[in-house]
């Protein structure tokens, strides 16, 4: 239950850091003084999220607040499989109730206009500079699978103690500084389920199944690649 409840709550509060800089503050705001941080405000948002959640939860679950990090722990043999469904119900439903708050907050505002796409991934006309589908799919995939890597990698006994967080937070937010243009950067299903269904449009939720699959297939590589590149640490068979 500790575990359930400590990625809910993660996964809310990176969606609505994350997320919620980018609906909220990367823009300029018509009518005002406010000239907006851009794309490079928003991938440090997702970053420092990630870094404080790891201190914060990262004694409770782990503090994996995305499926494709659970699915890159279990595929790296760090998780039983048990787990897993405890671990991805409770990153959705943290996602949607981040997703959801955000949206709230537009609600109270009737004259303040939804932005068309949420901060939701996507391609062609979802995507922030029309990247297509296969860029899109490369993009993701390899985003994820260097983040996921770096995760796992923290997990190591040798990784010193301590610097987990840093070295996750950096790595969401070097993946965001180079993605953002390409899908607008989701490596987490979580977060692209988060705020697809809220957007004003149905082309978020239309396309929101490459970054469900895509960041999976990352992930399951990172995994693979840390279970060769470490495997002389691996016990030998009795």
């Amino acid at each position: 239950m500790k575990i359930a409840l400590a990625e809910v709550v993660g996964t809310a509060i990176l969606v609505i850091g994350g997320c919620g800089t980018a609906v909220l503050a990367a823009g300029a705001m018509p009518g005002t003084a406010w000239t907006g941080i851009g794309a490079f405000g928003v991938a440090t948002a997702f970053g420092i999220s990630l870094l404080v959640l790891a201190y914060a939860i990262g004694h409770i679950s782990g503090c994996h607040v995305n499926p494709a990090v659970t699915l890159g722990m279990f595929v790296a043999g760090k998780l039983p499989a048990s787990k897993l469904p405890t671990y991805w119900i409770s990153q959705i439903i943290g996602g949607l109730i981040g997703g959801g708050l955000l949206r709230l907050i537009f609600s109270a505002s009737s004259k303040v206009t939804v932005p068309g796409q949420f901060a939701s991934d996507g391609w062609g006309k979802g995507s922030p500079a029309g990247f297509g589908l296969g860029s899109v799919a490369i993009v993701e995939i390899l985003m994820t699978a260097i983040f996921v890597f770096v995760v796992i990698s923290t997990t190591h006994p040798k990784f010193p103690a301590g610097f987990g967080g840093l070295a996750a937070g950096g790595a969401l937010w070097l993946v965001h500084l180079i993605s953002i243009p390409v899908s607008n950067t989701s490596v987490n299903p979580a977060r692209s389920l988060a705020v697809a269904p809220f957007a004003p449009n149905s082309l978020p939720i239309k396309q929101v199944w490459a970054f469900l699959v895509f960041p999976l297939i990352g992930a399951a590589l990172a995994a693979l690649a840390y279970r060769f590149l470490n495997s002389e640490d691996a016990p030998a068979p009795a």
